[in-house]
């Protein structure tokens, strides 16, 4: 069974940097696409930024130039690098991303548990 697993969320005054991992484990052949998506509270689950297993970026227009989306040297681990973050970055991210793993002919998504980022003075 694949996992993603978060860390790196916290709290944060306006103006601060914090910097998200997400790590996948099990018997991962190749992953694609690598994704983070935020939620705040009482709104939908929206795309932040993405990354191809060729690297290709896209960002959110609300984070572009503030954010940037890095994979690992494992390949398995996303980052995202958020800088200058406003109180209306506050919401619980999540990573996601296209797997194929020994199971599998296919490549299908999973979600990781989330972490809360707070902008908050």
């Amino acid at each position: 069974q694949v996992q993603l697993v978060e860390s790196g969320g916290g709290l944060v005054q306006p103006g601060g940097s914090l910097r998200l991992s997400c790590a996948a484990s099990g018997r991962i052949l190749s992953i694609a696409m690598m994704r983070w998506y935020r939620q705040a509270p009482g709104k939908q689950r929206d795309l932040v930024a993405a990354i191809s297993s060729g690297d290709s970026t896209g960002y959110a227009n609300s984070v572009q130039g503030r954010f940037t989306i890095s994979r690992g040297n494992a390949q398995n681990t996303v980052n995202l690098q958020m800088n200058s973050l406003k109180p209306e970055d506050t919401a619980v991210y999540y990573c996601n991303a296209d797997v194929r793993d020994t199971t599998s002919t296919s490549y299908f998504q999973v979600w990781g548990q989330g972490t809360p980022v707070t902008v908050s003075s």
